[in-house]
């Protein structure tokens, strides 16, 4: 694993006020307004965190989430409500998910198209949200997807594609569809001209955070969070970083495959430039195979994370059997590649001598409270059971 640190720019530090408590209390009662609504559990891993050396540890599972087995759906659900609240010209608050399906809203908004390129789990969340709404998808998927991944889309009604293409020209060709067709491109990827969209998406991911922190028994001392293009992130850093205000702020740590480590790059070359990271990103972690970073997710975690890790497949894979198979007294998580990241991190980091000056600079030490977050279960089986079962991406820890 390679660790660089944040180098926070005072002066140039950006506003996070739109990932304050307050449009975290506003997004958390839009997604209580659908009926499948349920609050996701944080763990507590007591033997783990005694087996680690560290105070506590928990980890928020959302492979329960809206039973899509992935959080990804708060995100692209939020994004579409305010999307239609726009049009509309309401507040998102006076917005619930039965005013969206109601006769006279329907019948106001007409049909609407909604575009996207996922891995899997986004792609899932809208085409959910569509077909909740009565309204249409399209789905574009990455070269080498799952098929698994790609029938779950399909079973939400949704047209959806697998194409030759990596993520990020995916992202590409979605975009040029929706501009051809007159659809509605929902991502988490901003660029110039394209911002209200990924910026509602990154505050419906906020619920998670939210819920987190009221379930939490004390304040985390470290946030370990995985990153694909930085959406997620940046949402669960900024919302921390605005409820746990000076030195209560947790050290946030970022978490990626080191085939496409483009927020890694980005805080290790402290240039002022996004870096992206082309080709075939080969990784496992397919949720995190992204190499061009959300530009307002960066600006978050440039002024609020602390580090940023790139590491192989099998720091996720020991997260995932060491969930999947918990010490004796701990609750059990399945955690599927991209979900298992940050928690196979710190156990890499805590169990491994050669990571002890990683740790001391990250500041991981007996009073440690860690949290990390399983963002999805096992959306892929077969290749979840060839790593838990069968030792594929095998940590060779001694």
């Amino acid at each position: 694993m390679q660790l660089t640190a944040f180098t926070k720019d005072i002066k140039n530090i950006n506003s996070i006020d739109f990932l304050n408590r307050e449009h975290a209390d506003k997004v958390l009662a839009f997604h209580k307004s659908f009926p499948m609504y349920k609050e996701t559990p944080l763990v507590e891993l007591k033997e783990m965190a005694a087996l680690l050396g560290i105070k506590n540890f928990f980890v928020k599972d959302e492979s329960y989430r809206f039973g899509l087995n992935a959080f990804k759906v708060l995100g692209g659900s939020f994004a579409i409500g305010s999307y239609i609240a726009k049009k509309l010209g309401m507040d998102i608050s006076e917005l619930s998910f039965e005013k969206m399906i109601s006769p006279e809203i329907k019948g106001k908004l007409g049909s609407i198209t909604f575009v996207t390129a996922t891995d899997g789990n986004h792609g899932r969340g809208v085409a959910w949200t569509a077909r909740q709404l009565g309204q249409k998808a399209v789905v574009y998927m990455p070269k080498g997807s799952s098929k698994e991944r790609f029938e779950n889309i399909k079973a939400e009604g949704a047209d959806v594609t697998i194409t030759d293409l990596n993520y990020d020209d995916a992202v590409r060709l979605a975009n040029s569809h929706a501009d051809e067709y007159g659809w509605v491109m929902v991502q988490d990827t901003s660029w110039k001209g394209y911002q209200d969209i990924p910026k509602w998406i990154i505050q419906g991911y906020g619920t998670m955070a939210l819920e987190a922190y009221k379930q939490l028994p004390e304040k985390p001392t470290h946030i370990f969070i995985q990153a694909g293009v930085g959406a997620l992130a940046g949402a669960v850093t900024g919302f921390f970083a605005n409820v746990c205000k000076g030195k209560e702020k947790p050290i946030v740590t970022i978490v990626e495959p080191d085939t496409a480590a483009c927020i890694f790059d980005t805080a290790k070359a402290d240039d002022g430039r996004l870096h992206f990271v082309g080709g075939s990103m080969n990784t496992m972690m397919a949720g995190l195979a992204c190499g061009e970073p959300c530009d307002i997710g960066w600006k978050v975690l440039a002024g609020y994370a602390d580090f940023a890790i790139a590491c192989a497949d099998n720091v996720s894979a020991k997260g995932m059997r060491a969930l999947g198979a918990p010490l004796a007294g701990d609750k059990r998580i399945i955690s599927g590649e991209s979900g298992a990241a940050p928690s196979g991190a710190v156990m890499e980091l805590l169990m491994k001598p050669e990571y002890a000056q990683l740790c001391g600079r990250i500041g991981l030490n007996q009073n440690s409270v860690v949290l990390c977050f399983s963002t999805e279960g096992a959306t892929d089986k077969k290749n979840y059971q060839s790593i838990v079962w069968d030792g594929k991406e095998a940590s060779c820890t001694e």
